[in-house]
């Protein structure tokens, strides 16, 4: 049915062996169509030189190499791209995987397609590891650095990994995973960003076929079994539409699409429905030349069926941030049935498949065709991210950021100021929110906003087409730390954040006196006492800060454990006023028989002041392991006791127990970790409560090659689980990975050590 448009012939496998010479006439065939210039001897060049450079390299599937960088072409030719740009794809590995070198390409080529294929090579270079978050962090940065210096350089590593996608099925299954959950969480987003739905859509489908077969394969089997029905449903309305859009009097062009299964997938589970609960699996879409005639089309669907309030999104009015401009409602049907309709001008049809690359501007010159910059201003989320960059030295903050708020992965509302500017925020936002997307003294000074011209409470949650004002004063004292709870950009986040740690300095510094103060008080411990020079010169050097102020600072803002910084005092101090403990006074108070029983090879890497191989044992209230900070306690008849300096039974103790602590460290191959050698470790992981989810975690274990010892859960009454884990671990390294693992399984909401 030719009104039903099926797009699937890339999930199909490839051919074996596909022919260079074909792919290349019709990489030809395709710039022909759309480029202004028929002189094609860049391209013929590259493919000639990247076709000797790859002579003999074969890919997994058996293909000669040099149909990936075709295919790669073809793809960057469909998205209607610059000559430099496909010349460019056509050359991306020679670099990499050939003796040919940029300087080379440069010669040959010019600067321009020497500088994409240098972006492109680099980024090939970044591996992504779900596992290593520092360094999954700052590949991403350097990846938006080479976004902003030239966006064509991540429009050529889209179709690779496109083509790479296509192909995947040659891969090992565990690379198959590990490329595929790549894909649906950085390289889908970032097409979605640029607005390149083409691509998007099918990185998203094929990402799912790998990722989850099962759904994948059940959803094409079942679309299959009733797309006759769906199909006469959709060729009704389309019909219907046509018609009525003709006796109006309005040229249009009116088709019907099957949704693609990733986007009906997480329908699915978000709307917890089955296959059959929902029928708009197709979405009607009609086509005019004009914004006028759009709106001409709104009025005649809306008076033809029932539009579902709410459901309508003037994308139009309100481009979002990818420059994607459209009109959708949602609309019940003559049967009962609803369904999509959307309503754009052929140029925004364009723009929604293509993105930024539907706006290239081409030039006959070899040296380089950019976008003009009205059309780089479109890609403000890009220079937001770059400011986050500088603003934010934690790798893992940065992280959070782009898989949290405004960047990659929210929905987003459009909201104005009083001079009727549009400002675009995360689903969720608050008037704090947009006063500091409007300046951050205005988010500063804050004392109130008016939505709509009332008053509001700061929490509010902001709406599509709200106006919002926001209402400062002079007299302001700054921030709240309560706004960090309720804003979702991280825009506001960091200037929040930035404000305390700079404008409140002298605020930290009182409070992290108050509190060291108050600590020691608790605790029986005499303050004058530590305030020795060389006490604090030696807690300063631990812990990387200038002047004693700054450590007051950092306990102020809760940057630094009071705890810490008082324990590693009083031991200095026990150190040099304490009674000296000798070997032979603490071997008296050794019982020989526990002695005997518990000795461990090389005091199990402890090496404790002044005592020389004597008992040592692990406490169990906090496990302590190599890499962490440990001290030792001398008990009656039971050895010495370590314990990590941050143990609530190690922070409790009074004046008089502390004077049995003792100096001990790891010894540093212990810290490194032995195969041989392993310890006990305890984590309490919080988790929504879900079928599967110990069998999740369970699942982290056994492929990390980690035994579990012991495991205990329970289920609080708003089904939150709370699952207890012993295991046996070689240092702290390996279990901060392995938590780190566990973090990203999926309803886990936080994860802590037990600390006693």
């Amino acid at each position: 049915m030719s009104d039903i448009i099926i797009d699937r012939g890339h999930f199909d496998s490839i051919e074996e062996f596909q022919n260079p010479d074909e792919l290349y006439k019709e990489l030809i065939d395709k710039l022909k169509k759309y480029h202004p210039s028929d002189d094609i001897s860049m391209i013929e060049k590259a493919y000639g030189i990247a076709q000797d450079a790859h002579e003999g390299q074969r890919r997994k599937s058996g293909e000669p190499y040099i149909v990936h960088p075709l295919c790669v072409a073809i793809i960057l030719a469909d998205l209607e791209m610059d000559k430099e740009t496909i010349a460019a794809g056509l050359l991306h590995d020679v670099v990499e995987d050939t003796i040919m070198t940029n300087e080379d390409i440069e010669q040959e080529f010019g600067d321009d397609v020497a500088l994409l294929v240098d972006g492109v090579t680099k980024m090939s270079k970044l591996q992504y590891n779900g596992d290593k978050v520092e360094f999954q962090a700052d590949n991403l940065r350097k990846m938006f650095l080479a976004m902003a210096r030239d966006i064509r350089v991540i429009i050529i590593k889209l179709a690779d990994r496109l083509h790479n996608m296509r192909t995947l099925k040659y891969q090992p299954p565990e690379k198959q995973i590990e490329i595929a959950r790549e894909t649906l969480d950085i390289y889908s987003p970032i097409a979605q960003r640029l607005g390149i739905s083409r691509i998007k859509v099918e990185l998203d489908d094929l990402s799912l076929k790998y990722l989850r077969p099962d759904v994948y394969y059940d959803l094409a089997q079942k679309i299959a079994q009733k797309r006759s029905e769906r199909e006469e449903f959709v060729s009704s309305i389309v019909g219907e539409v046509r018609k009525h859009m003709e006796d109006a009097g309005i040229k249009a062009q009116v088709d019907g699409r099957v949704k693609h299964f990733f986007s009906i997938y997480k329908k699915m589970v978000n709307q917890g429905k089955t296959l059959d609960q929902i029928y708009d699996l197709f979405a009607v879409r009609i086509y005019v030349d004009s914004v006028k005639d759009c709106y001409a089309a709104l009025g005649i669907i809306h008076e033809m069926y029932k539009p579902i309030p709410g459901r309508f999104k003037d994308y139009i009015a309100m481009p979002k941030d990818n420059m994607y401009q459209s009109l959708h409602t949602t609309l019940i049907g003559h049967s009962g049935i609803p369904f999509e309709i959307q309503i754009r001008t052929y140029e925004m049809h364009k723009t929604a498949e293509y993105g930024i690359a539907a706006h290239w501007k081409y030039k006959e010159s070899s040296n380089g065709a950019n976008p003009d910059m009205q059309e780089e201003e479109k890609l403000s989320w890009l220079r937001q991210i770059l400011e986050w960059q500088q603003d934010m030295s934690d790798n893992r903050e940065f992280l959070q950021s782009l898989k949290g708020d405004l960047n990659l992965f929210s929905d987003q509302v459009y909201c104005f100021t009083p001079q009727g500017d549009v400002k675009t925020l995360p689903y969720g936002s608050t008037p704090v929110d947009f006063a500091y997307s409007v300046h951050s003294a205005v988010g500063n000074k804050m004392i109130g906003a008016r939505v709509n011209g009332k008053l509001v409470h700061i929490d509010y949650e902001i709406q599509n087409g709200d106006r919002i004002e926001i209402i400062t004063s002079q007299n302001s004292k700054g921030p709240s730390r309560d706004w960090l709870n309720i804003v979702k950009s991280t825009q506001a986040k960091s200037k929040i954040n930035q404000w305390f740690k700079h404008e409140l300095k002298e605020d930290n510094i009182v409070r992290g006196k108050e509190t060291f103060a108050a600590y020691c008080k608790s605790h029986g411990i005499t303050v004058s006492n530590l305030m020795k020079t060389e006490y604090m010169e030696e807690v300063m050097s631990k812990y990387g800060f200038k002047e004693w102020d700054a450590v007051y600072a950092a306990i102020g803002h809760g940057g630094l454990k009071e705890g810490q910084v008082v324990n590693k005092m009083q031991e200095l101090y026990e150190r040099d006023h304490a009674k000296q403990i000798t070997d032979d006074e603490i071997l008296k108070d050794l019982d020989e028989q526990t002695k005997k029983s518990i000795k461990r090879k090389r005091n199990g890497g402890i090496v404790v002041r002044g005592v020389h191989d004597v008992s040592v044992r692990f406490s169990k209230c906090c496990a302590p392991l190599p890499g962490d900070e440990i001290i030792g306690f001398v008990t009656r008849g039971r050895g010495i006791s370590i314990h990590r300096t941050d143990c609530v039974n190690i922070m409790s103790l009074t004046e008089l127990e502390r004077g049995r602590l003792i100096e001990a460290e790891w010894d540093k191959n212990t810290i490194k970790g032995s195969p041989d050698e392993t310890y006990l470790a305890e984590i309490n992981i919080y988790a929504n409560n879900r079928s599967g989810l110990l069998v999740d975690i369970s699942k982290i274990f056994t492929e990390a090659g980690i035994d579990i010892r012991s495991i205990n859960s329970k289920a609080s009454k708003q089904d939150v689980m709370t699952v207890t884990l012993g295991f046996e671990i070689h240092n702290t390294a390996e279990l901060e990975g392995t938590i780190n693992k566990l973090r990203r399984v999926e309803s886990v909401i936080d994860i802590e050590r037990a600390s006693g």
